[in-house]
């Protein structure tokens, strides 16, 4: 699956608020929210094939308008991808997995979490990857268990689905997770085909091994 979809996927609802909540702001500054960037251990990533070109930083600027006056509000998330691949010789290299974790921050206002990041269900996150990301079809779930997180403990999700990668359509896996840490909601996903036997354990040891704040 690609990082890029996956950016768009979570960053486009990162700040979806209504004036409705917004209606505490008054102002004529923008308000501005940053995450803390999250990565998982370099050496873990390492050790499962994985490797990564860093975090990216994608700002969203909104505006609201609030009693009469309008008022904008940046939120800076930030994603760190691992890509999995192999080397097929004259026919290059094929991806064979993909992991990601984004952080978005909480968006607090007078207490109360604005990003509806906070409520969403592996099933919802996992629905709006599918519904932005026209490869991924055929979403079922097949089973759930908790891994720990960040010293939490984190619900993981597995799905079964197809995506088409350059044209082909494969069965691959989906594992989603997401927990509140710290002032950020972090979100973990992994993406693999079905016929990559063992990668279920890498990219739980991923989730696992997921650090935050890292260094971007």
């Amino acid at each position: 699956m690609s990082s890029k979809h996956l950016v768009a996927t979570f960053a486009v609802i990162a700040l979806v608020v209504t004036s409705g909540c917004l209606g505490v702001l008054t102002g004529d500054e923008a308000l501005s929210f940053e995450s803390e960037p999250a990565a998982t251990d370099a050496s873990v990533a390492s050790n499962a094939g994985y490797s990564t070109n860093g975090t990216e930083e994608l700002k969203i600027n909104r505006s609201f308008t609030v009693a009469g006056q309008e008022r904008q509000v940046v939120a800076s998330n930030h994603l760190t991808t691992y890509e999995k691949k192999v080397n097929l010789g004259l026919f290059g290299e094929a991806k064979l997995g993909v992991f990601s974790v984004i952080s978005t921050p909480a968006v607090e206002v007078a207490g109360q979490t604005l990003n509806p990041i906070g409520d969403y269900s592996n099933d919802q996150l996992v629905g709006l990857v599918r519904s932005r990301y026209q490869g991924l079809n055929n979403v079922e779930q097949v089973s759930s268990r908790n891994v720990q997180m960040l010293g939490e403990t984190a619900n993981v999700t597995k799905y079964s689905a197809t995506a088409r990668v350059e044209g082909e359509q494969i069965d691959v896996y989906v594992h989603v997770t997401k927990i509140r840490h710290e002032d950020d909601f972090i979100i973990a996903i992994g993406v693999y085909p079905q016929q990559l036997d063992g990668e279920e354990e890498n990219i739980l040891e991923l989730m696992r091994s997921v650090e935050h704040p890292s260094e971007a």
